[in-house]
Order: structure tokens, then C-alpha cells, then sequence
């Protein structure tokens, strides 16, 4: 069985409809847990901290990752280091692994670069994606924003 090489790609004109596209794959229960894609995009547009990547198995766009690089007031977000700001992976893509492995790969970047957390927040409840960031590591740090709990793993342990 072959095993799909995860990884990121730059968003271009060409490839940007696609991905605002793979939020409509999402459950209405889980559109309430992340923003559009098309949305984060404009956010990402007027940030100067934001990193933007389409997610791929292989050739297949199965999903989107955003980050945000430093402290920010004006965008919202209040964190020193990296946070992991956006995660989506299309509903006909979820629960193959692609997310894990996603963020395994975005791991390995951050510790080559010498970054030592990720922070993160999420909606908690039945179809939130709590559960995924625990059993990846990350830890709750007892801070929120908003109304999310904010997490965070430590890339040296």
C-alpha cells in the first residue's frame, strides 16, 4: 500500500480558488470550528505575520495550513513565538492520518529553524478538534483567547 508524501506548497492565482473550494467539504458542525479558508486568506493578505500553505498528499490538495510568526496586537494574537493559527484537511481526506502527518512535517521545519514551541488554539466540544492536538502533544497552558483554550507544544522534549 502506498503511503502519501504530505507536504506544503505555496498558494498561487492559479491553485487559490481550490483551496477557499475545500472549506465546503467541511460539516456544517465543523464549518463552525474554523474559519473559511477564503477568509483566513484575506486575514493572511493583511497580515505581516501570517504564512499561508496548501497541504498535499502526493498531488492531491487535501488540505490548508496557516500560521502567524511573532506577537501581533493588531491581528489578534498575542503569542511571542509561532502559532498555529489555521489547520484544515477536506472531509473526504479526514481520518487518513494527513493532518498528523502535516504537522509532523511542519514540526520537523519549525525544529530545523530552531523554533522550540507551537502554540495553538480551538473550539472544544464533540466536533472540535481538541482530541487531535492532544494526542499530538500539545499541552493546555491555561491562557485563552477568546473563548478557545490555548495550547502548546514543546518542540524539545
Amino acid at each position: 500500500m502506498h503511503d502519501p508524501d504530505v507536504h506544503f506548497k505555496r498558494i498561487t492565482a492559479a491553485t487559490v480558488l481550490d483551496v477557499c473550494k475545500l472549506s465546503h467539504t467541511l460539516s456544517d458542525e465543523q464549518r463552525k470550528m474554523v474559519a473559511d479558508n477564503a477568509v483566513s486568506l484575506a486575514q493572511a493578505a493583511y497580515s505581516d505575520g501570517a504564512w499561508v500553505r496548501a497541504i498535499y498528499a502526493d498531488s492531491d490538495l487535501v488540505g490548508f495550513i496557516m500560521l502567524h510568526l511573532g506577537s501581533d496586537y493588531d491581528d489578534g494574537i498575542d503569542c511571542p513565538g509561532v502559532f498555529l493559527w489555521r489547520l484544515m484537511i477536506a472531509r473526504p481526506f479526514q481520518g487518513k492520518g494527513y493532518g498528523a502527518r502535516a504537522i509532523h512535517r511542519l514540526l520537523a521545519h519549525l525544529r530545523s529553524v530552531g523554533v522550540r514551541e507551537l502554540y495553538t488554539c480551538c473550539e472544544t466540544g464533540p466536533a472540535g478538534p481538541e482530541g487531535f492536538y492532544r494526542r499530538l502533544g500539545f499541552e493546555p497552558t491555561g491562557d485563552c483567547y477568546g473563548d478557545q483554550p490555548e495550547y502548546v507544544l514543546r518542540l524539545d522534549e
